[in-house]
C-alpha cells in the first residue's frame, strides 16, 4: 500500500499485515484469483523496475512474453487471443459485478480539519519500532519534507498519524489526546518538539492526527527518534500506548502520495465513483 488513504486503508509495517491487506482485497473485490505479496522491502517492486501498474505475461516455464510499464487492457486482450486464442465470449468489466468497498469505517471522518500543504513534501523512510512494542501499531506515521529541508537542511517536515482501518480502532476524544515528542538528535533543531492533537468535540472520530515541524538538520544525516502517545480504543476496550519511529532523511521511493479523506485514484478502473 503505497499511498495511504487509498480507499481508507493506510500502509502496514509488518508482513502480517501486509498479509491482512490481501485478505482485505479478496474481500472487497470478490476476487477468486491467486495473489502474490511483496517483500516487506518491496523486493519485487524494485525488480520489475517499480513500476506501480505494470503488466506481464508469463509462460507455463516462467517465461516473460508479454511486458508493458503500464497495464492496458484492450491490448493485453490481444495478446491473450495471439498467445492462446480468441474466446467467443470475452470478459467485460460489467459482468464480474464488482463493487469495490472502502475500508470498514469505525468512526466519523471529516471532523478534523486537513492541513493544507503548500509546495512541494516528499516523503521520508520511517522505521517503526516494532520490537520495543507489545501492541500492535494501531496508529501509522507518515513523514513528508518540503525541498528545502531535503536540499538545505533547513525547512519544513508533516508528520500524520493515520489510524489503520484492520485493527477497527478509533480515537476516544473522551481521553487525554494525541501527543508526540521528538527525541533530540545531535546537530538537529526540531521546533516544537512535543505536539499535543486538537481537542475534539465529538466521542471518537478517526481523522489522521497531523502536524508541521520546523526543522534545520545542518549536515546530519542521523534519524530523528518520534514517540507517539495515544489511546487505542475500539467499543470494547481502550489502552494507552507509547509507540517509536524513526526518521531518517532519505526520500521513500516506495511511498507514494497520500490519498486524502478517502479519495481514490483517478487513473483506476476500479473507482467506484467512476461508474
Amino acid at each position: 500500500m503505497a499511498h495511504p488513504g487509498l480507499l481508507g486503508y493506510v500502509g502496514p509495517v509488518t508482513l502480517k499485515e501486509r498479509l491482512v491487506h490481501i485478505q482485505e482485497a479478496k474481500r472487497t473485490l470478490g476476487t477468486e484469483i491467486p495473489w502474490l505479496c511483496d517483500t516487506m522491502g518491496n523486493s519485487l517492486k524494485h525488480a520489475i523496475g517499480d513500476a506501480s501498474n505494470s503488466e506481464y505475461v508469463l509462460d507455463p516455464q516462467g517465461k516473460i512474453v508479454r511486458m508493458r510499464d503500464w497495464s492496458d487492457p484492450a491490448v493485453l486482450r490481444k495478446d491473450l487471443e495471439t498467445l492462446v486464442g480468441p474466446v467467443e465470449h470475452p470478459t467485460q468489466i460489467v459482468d464480474l459485478h464488482m463493487k469495490v468497498e472502502e475500508a470498514p469505517k469505525n468512526a466519523p471522518t471529516g471532523i478534523v480539519p486537513l492541513l493544507k500543504l503548500e509546495g512541494q513534501f516528499l516523503p521520508l523512510k520511517t522505521q517503526a519500532q516494532v520490537a520495543k512494542s507489545q501492541h500492535p501499531f494501531y496508529a501509522k506515521l507518515r513523514a513528508e519534507a518540503d525541498r528545502s529541508v531535503l536540499d538545505t537542511g533547513k525547512g519544513k517536515v508533516y508528520v500524520g498519524f493515520f489510524l489503520d482501518p484492520i485493527y477497527h480502532v478509533f480515537w476516544n476524544n473522551q481521553v487525554a489526546p494525541v501527543q508526540y515528542e521528538i527525541i533530540g538528535t545531535k546537530g538537529v533543531t526540531v521546533s516544537p518538539t512535543r505536539g499535543v492533537g486538537p481537542k475534539v468535540n465529538e466521542p471518537k472520530d478517526a481523522d489522521p492526527r497531523e502536524f508541521l515541524l520546523e526543522v534545520n538538520r545542518g549536515t546530519s544525516t542521523e534519524p530523528i527518534r518520534l514517540i507517539l502517545h495515544y489511546f487505542g480504543c475500539t467499543d470494547k476496550w481502550c489502552t494507552k500506548i507509547a509507540q517509536e519511529y524513526l526518521i531518517s532523511w532519505t526520500v521513500d521511493r516506495d511511498g507514494g502520495r497520500q490519498f486524502r479523506d478517502g479519495e481514490v485514484d483517478p487513473r483506476s478502473q476500479l473507482d467506484p465513483r467512476a461508474r
